[in-house]
C-alpha cells in the first residue's frame, strides 16, 4: 500500500489543466457545503491548532493543525510563517505540508504541498464570509498587504462579487510594484494608494500583513463606510492584530474557528461575549447574517484544519481525475506485521573499509 505524493509539479499541473477559477470555485463550494455540515454536528472535530513561536528569521511560528472525520481520516497540516522568508531566503512566507491519514489503521494515504492550498483555501473561506456579511453590491475591494495571501484573497472575492475597483497598499515598495502584474489573470483595475484612501473608498476590505506582534493597527478607524466589511487574514499569534479596537467593539464580528480566534485573532482584543456569530452557522442559516450588511462587519479569519481537510479533498480528486500524483513507499508494512527490522539481503548490507 502506498502514498500518493502531490508534489509542487502535480499542484502547478492541476491549476493550469483545470483553471484557477475552477479550482476557486471547487474548494469555495466545498467549504460551504463542509461549514453547513459542521453547523449540523456532522463535519468532523477540528481542535485549536498547536505549535510554538520561533525568533529566528523575524518572528514567526510554525504549527500543527489537526482535523479528524470519524470512521474516514486525519488531515494534518505542519505550516510554518517566517516573516523574514521573502527578503531572506527567497522563500514565500508562509510553507507547509498536508498529510492524509486512514482513520481505522493510521495508515499515510496522501501527501501535498500545502503553500499553494493554503493561499486558495484562505480566498475561498474569505469569498464564503463576504457573500454573506458584504453588501451584494459591493464592488471596491481595499487591500492593506500586497504579499501572497493578498492574492487569492482578491481571486476569491471576484468570483462572487462584481467588481470595478482594487485598491491596494503595502508598506513594502517591492510588494506593491509586483502586484499588479501577480493579479493581471483577473483582468481587474488595480491602483495603489495610501491606506487611508484605501480603507475609506472600500465596500470589502482585505487585511493580510506581516505586522510585528504589538505592531497593530495597520490602519486607522477613521472616514470608513458604514457598511464596509473586513476580512482580518494576518493575526496568526498572541499580541499580532491588524484591526483598531474600536472598528472592532462596533462590527458584528465572525470567526471560524472561536478559539483560535480569542487566542491569536482579532478577537484577542474583545472577549468571546462580542463575538456574533460562528461562520458554519451562517452559512447554514444564511438570514442570520444578511440584516449586517448595512453596517460594519469582520470575519476574523485565523484558518482552521476543516478548510485544508476539504481543500485537500478538492486537490486529491482533481489529481484522480488527471492521473497526477506518485504513488511511493514511504512506510514499512512487513508482510509480517510483528517484524521490526526489514529483512537485509545481501546488496544491502554495509561494506566496510579499513586505513591503514
Amino acid at each position: 500500500m502506498t502514498t500518493l505524493v502531490l508534489d509542487a509539479r502535480d499542484i502547478a499541473r492541476i491549476i493550469s489543466t483545470v483553471g484557477r477559477d475552477e479550482v476557486m470555485d471547487r474548494i469555495t463550494g466545498s467549504l460551504l457545503t463542509a461549514f453547513r455540515g459542521l453547523a449540523r454536528g456532522d463535519g468532523g472535530d477540528t481542535p485549536a491548532r498547536g505549535g510554538f513561536t520561533r525568533e529566528a528569521n523575524g518572528q514567526g511560528c510554525l504549527e500543527w493543525m489537526p482535523h479528524h472525520q470519524p470512521g474516514e481520516s486525519v488531515t494534518i497540516k505542519t505550516v510554518a510563517y517566517s516573516p523574514g522568508n521573502p527578503e531572506h531566503c527567497s522563500l514565500p512566507t508562509i510553507l507547509g505540508t498536508v498529510a492524509r491519514f486512514d482513520d481505522v489503521t493510521g495508515r499515510l494515504t496522501a501527501l501535498a504541498d500545502g503553500v499553494v492550498l493554503t493561499a486558495i483555501r484562505t480566498g475561498a473561506a474569505s469569498a464564503v464570509a463576504s457573500r454573506l456579511l458584504a453588501r451584494p453590491d459591493s464592488s471596491v475591494v481595499g487591500l492593506i498587504g500586497a504579499g501572497a495571501q493578498a492574492v487569492t484573497q482578491l481571486h476569491g472575492l471576484s468570483r462572487v462579487f462584481d467588481i470595478g475597483q482594487v485598491l491596494v497598499h503595502d508598506v513594502d515598495p517591492r510588494h506593491l510594484a509586483s502586484f499588479a502584474q501577480r493579479v493581471d489573470f483577473l483582468g481587474l483595475d488595480v491602483r495603489t494608494a495610501p491606506a487611508a484612501e484605501v480603507v475609506a473608498a472600500a465596500d470589502i476590505l482585505c487585511t493580510a500583513t506581516s505586522v510585528e506582534v504589538d505592531g497593530g493597527p495597520v490602519f486607522q478607524d477613521a472616514g470608513l463606510r458604514e457598511h464596509l466589511h473586513v476580512n482580518a487574514i494576518g493575526a496568526d499569534l498572541p499580541g499580532k492584530t491588524e484591526l483598531p479596537k474600536s472598528l472592532l467593539e462596533r462590527a458584528f464580528v465572525c470567526t471560524d474557528h472561536i478559539e483560535q480566534a480569542l487566542r491569536e485573532g482579532e478577537c484577542q482584543q474583545l472577549g468571546a461575549d462580542r463575538i456574533g456569530a460562528h461562520l458554519p452557522q451562517l452559512c447554514a442559516a444564511p438570514e442570520l447574517a444578511h440584516p449586517h450588511r448595512s453596517r460594519t462587519t469582520v470575519f476574523d479569519s485565523t484558518g482552521f484544519a476543516l478548510e485544508d481537510h476539504v481543500a485537500l479533498d478538492v486537490m486529491l480528486e482533481l489529481a484522480t481525475d488527471l492521473g497526477l500524483g506518485t504513488p511511493v513507499d514511504i512506510e514499512y508494512h512487513p508482510a509480517d506485521a510483528l517484524e521490526v527490522y526489514p529483512p537485509i539481503k545481501d546488496d544491502d548490507r554495509l561494506v566496510g573499509t579499513s586505513a591503514g
